[in-house]
């Protein structure tokens, strides 16, 4: 058995991305993702995602797909899409870029409550790239201070969520993901599943828009004319 689970692949990968939290055997994760089959855990509330993705409307049209945490690059890549179009003559308000938050990126929509309860940068396996630790307590992209991003040879860089939603950057989270991971982690926890979702649900950051499931998403904003990009 031993043998069985330390080889190398996907399903066991992904349990393990999830040991930091709460230790998790196969029954713990079953159970949630089996959850999926049923479509009530992936009802949605609020704010149509439909009418979201309706607001690309832009010249320059691009999703960037954030599977992982991938250090900066989730947010690096928006900000640089839009600073290279505007050397080159599209503004910011010619452009449409959506960030899909998927998988293991989905902590980066959530609130520095929720990373510092359920240790998301151990979940999450998110380092914080400002205090250089492999695992983050807070979310290092909700209020980054000014001067915490630099890229050599360019200076400081605003890529926080809130400042790139200034500058029209879409940011939309999979509910799939967070109704696995939730359920995994109250399983793991003896808590309630629905109870565990709720909260996270209602510590995303403000803006950031929920969808069936971040390949829903990927598919509609390419229906919508977006290039895909890899944000890794």
């Amino acid at each position: 058995m031993e043998d069985n689970l330390s080889q190398k692949n996907p399903r066991r990968e992904f349990i393990g991305s999830l040991a930091g939290a709460a230790t998790l055997g196969i029954a713990a994760l079953t159970a949630p993702i089996g959850a999926l089959a049923n479509d009530k855990p992936l009802v949605l509330s609020g704010d149509d995602p439909e009418a979201f993705f309706n607001k690309i409307q832009g010249k320059r049209k691009v999703v960037f797909d954030a599977t992982q945490p991938h250090e900066v690059f989730p947010f690096a890549w928006p900000l640089v899409f839009l600073m290279t179009n505007e050397a080159t003559g599209t503004p910011n308000s010619d452009c449409s870029v959506v960030v899909v938050l998927r998988h293991s990126a989905i902590g980066y929509a959530m609130k520095d409550e929720l990373w510092a309860k359920y240790k998301l940068g151990e979940v999450f396996k998110a380092g914080d790239p400002v205090a250089g630790t492999a695992a983050a307590t807070r979310n290092p992209f909700s209020n980054p201070k000014p001067g915490d991003y630099k890229f050599p040879g360019i200076g400081e860089v605003a890529i926080g969520v809130k400042e790139l939603q200034a500058k029209g950057v879409m940011f939309c989270v999979c509910n799939a993901a967070i109704t696995v991971y939730s359920a995994a982690i109250a399983e793991g926890a003896k808590l309630d599943a629905a109870v565990v979702k709720q909260e996270w649900m209602d510590g995303l950051l403000p803006g950031i828009q929920v969808v069936p499931s971040g390949v829903w998403a990927l598919g509609r904003a390419q229906e919508k004319g977006c290039a895909y990009i890899f944000a890794g």
